[in-house]
């Protein structure tokens, strides 16, 4: 072949490559933003949990340590021994309600209870509750703590 054939070969094939390349880019991106909107929803609810466990590790550790200190006050280390109790008791009474809120039907949900509010991120299909669901709701949380109507808040997330 001759050399100008095989420049203007070359060239074409560089310039498929480019093409190719820009459109591989171009189609990725549309998949990655329906990708994510789908995606995000389930991931709230994972991090927010490994989130939360996290900080109440840190928490236990801390007034753990505080407890263990030698340096620690007599007033000091029952502060923290009553903290401790408090988040422990905490910790147990959110992963009650959470299960049985679950065990309603609903598909997912977290709970943050800080007295005398109580938080509830519900999972549902179209991000809206019916008055029976949250009436379902407001039951187990009222059953599971002194928490008055007011103090409850039920935020659904699709």
């Amino acid at each position: 072949m001759k050399k100008k054939t095989k420049v203007f070969i070359l060239i074409g094939m560089v310039l498929l490559l480019g093409v190719t390349g820009y459109l591989n880019i171009a189609l990725n991106n549309k998949t990655t933003q329906t990708q994510t909107n789908t995606i995000t929803t389930a991931n709230y609810f994972t991090t927010y949990r490994a989130d939360r466990q996290s900080t109440r590790d840190q928490e236990l550790l801390y007034y753990d340590a505080i407890i263990a200190s030698e340096s620690s006050s007599a007033d000091a280390k029952k502060q923290a021994e009553t903290k401790k109790l408090a988040l422990v008791e905490q910790m147990s009474s959110e992963l009650v309600i959470e299960g049985l809120i679950k065990a309603k039907g609903f598909e997912d949900c977290i709970v943050t209870k800080l007295d005398p509010n109580v938080k509830i991120t519900v999972k549902c299909t179209d991000a809206t509750l019916t008055s029976s669901e949250v009436a379902q709701i407001v039951s187990i949380i009222k059953e599971q703590t002194n928490a008055g109507i007011d103090n409850i808040q039920i935020t659904p997330v699709e």
